[in-house]
């Protein structure tokens, strides 16, 4: 029933076909208004959500030690996503300029091939039990997987929240590592987590059998806790993007996607390269990850170890040219990784952001917000490359950094976009440059108020 509830929580749902144009040009109380529309949350909900970043002081100084207060960041979405048929406006928390530019327009783009196309795996996370001092580990491991049952029952006892929501331990695993002069037993126990991210449950459970396995492998219990290499939980992405959206006033759309081929096949032969397309794609992730309050770090260490899976740092989103019946061109991307996010964390419960991020979303299971995640991810992905084909990755970035430079140089009101305007302009985007059109701009003001 927990379950049912946790559920009903987050069934928002958004109008389809809802488009938001001029939405970066109006207040941000007008974008609050007409996001509440598209999605049935009240206005007033989604202000008072975000209130403060969400979180009050005294709810933070519960979740963590130590605690002086709360950090914010901004909290915006990225529109014209679709995600299996189905239009969203999906929540996003992020410091760097361009990224819910750069992902709302390559989603646009995607538009005209059909959106995104996305699947997960159930919610399955790996606990690790070490046995270390182990004589014989292949006749330890045979002992072990004689007696999955009675391993089963006493993980699955550790964890009856989880067994009741439908979830709860699906499988006993063992692995030897090491060389025999040194062999170490490494159970692994799978675990169904449902709606939730788990690692605690995982622990737990990990926790619960380390006893009787130490027994059963004549072996002394070593680390017990959850993996974040989570590659039974995979999610994949695609989508086919015609190459007449991706065309620009100097470039053809065919010799854009041949342009995103190639950064592609660069980051697949090089990993200095692959790292900076993954981060790219972690743009994306994170910022919503991070805004349905969600574990980032867990969701990058899954990412980047399944990366190097093959024994070499690999690209996680790859981009191909594909001809259709009729002789036309499109760009296929294909994006697979790991992603352990959950909708039913005790903190999404507490912070006020996160909720709205769920109600914002209308998902309904981990394995939905993990697909639209991912599709984000791709999204942000083809923004990039499309960039490095075209006109360079530096000039929309620079031109949304220069804001936040010209209002570090202490530019105000209407002054803030004429003084990015102009650094960007003279290719000066630093603090030196944002102060010295600022004071130009100054004196132009005092001349002007003269001359009225």
């Amino acid at each position: 029933m927990a379950a049912v509830r946790s559920r009903r929580r987050f069934g928002a749902v958004m109008k389809q076909g809802v488009r938001f144009s001029g939405f970066r040009r109006v207040a941000v109380v007008e974008r609050a208004a007409r996001i509440a529309e598209a999605t049935g949350c009240g206005k007033d909900e989604i202000t008072a959500a975000l209130h403060r970043g969400g979180l009050e002081a005294r709810a933070a100084d519960k979740i963590v030690e130590n605690v002086l207060g709360t950090y914010a960041l901004p909290y915006g979405v990225v529109l014209h996503m679709r995600v299996n048929g189905r239009d969203r406006v999906v929540p996003v928390a992020v410091e760097e300029p361009s990224v819910v530019a750069a992902a709302s327009s390559a989603a646009k783009m995607a538009l005209a091939g059909g959106g995104f196309h996305a699947d997960a795996d159930a919610s399955w996370m790996i606990g690790q039990i070490q046995l270390v001092d182990v004589r014989d580990p292949v006749a330890a491991a045979m002992r072990v997987l004689e007696h999955k049952s009675a391993i089963l029952a006493i993980a699955d006892a550790a964890v009856p929240g989880l067994v009741r929501r439908g979830g709860g331990v699906r499988d006993v695993e063992a692995r030897i590592l090491g060389e025999p002069a040194d062999a170490m037993l490494c159970v692994h126990l799978v675990v169904d987590c449902v709606d939730a991210m788990g690692a605690n449950f995982v622990t737990a459970a990990a926790e619960a059998v380390g006893d009787e396995l130490a027994v059963l492998a004549r072996a002394r219990v070593g680390v017990r806790a959850a993996s974040m290499l989570c590659d039974r939980r995979r999610v994949r992405v695609t989508c086919n993007v015609p190459a007449a959206a991706l065309g620009t006033e100097t470039m053809p759309g065919p010799d854009v996607v041949d342009g995103i081929v190639n950064a592609s096949r660069f980051a697949e032969l090089d990993p200095y390269r692959a790292a900076t397309h993954n981060k790219g794609i972690m743009n994306g992730i994170d910022a919503v990850t991070l805004a349905t309050g969600n574990d980032v770090r867990a969701v990058e260490a899954g990412a980047h170890a399944f990366a190097v899976r093959r024994g070499r740092y690999a690209p996680l989103a790859i981009w191909r040219r594909v001809e259709g019946p009729a002789g036309e061109t499109s760009l296929l991307g294909t994006l697979e990784l790991p992603l352990a996010v959950g909708i039913a964390s005790a903190s999404q419960q507490v912070h006020r952001a996160a909720q709205m991020s769920l109600r914002l979303l209308g998902v309904k299971s981990a394995g939905e917000l993990a697909g639209i995640a991912a599709a984000v991810g791709l999204a942000s992905n083809l923004a990039a490359v499309r960039a490095l084909a075209t006109d360079g990755i530096q000039r929309g970035h620079m031109a949304l950094h220069a804001r936040a430079v010209a209002l570090a140089a202490g530019a105000t009101g209407e002054l803030v976009q004429i003084v990015a305007a102009r650094i960007v302009d003279a290719r000066d985007v630093t603090l030196d440059g944002a102060r010295a059109a600022l004071k130009d701009l100054g004196g132009a003001v005092r001349r002007s108020a003269g001359e009225d």
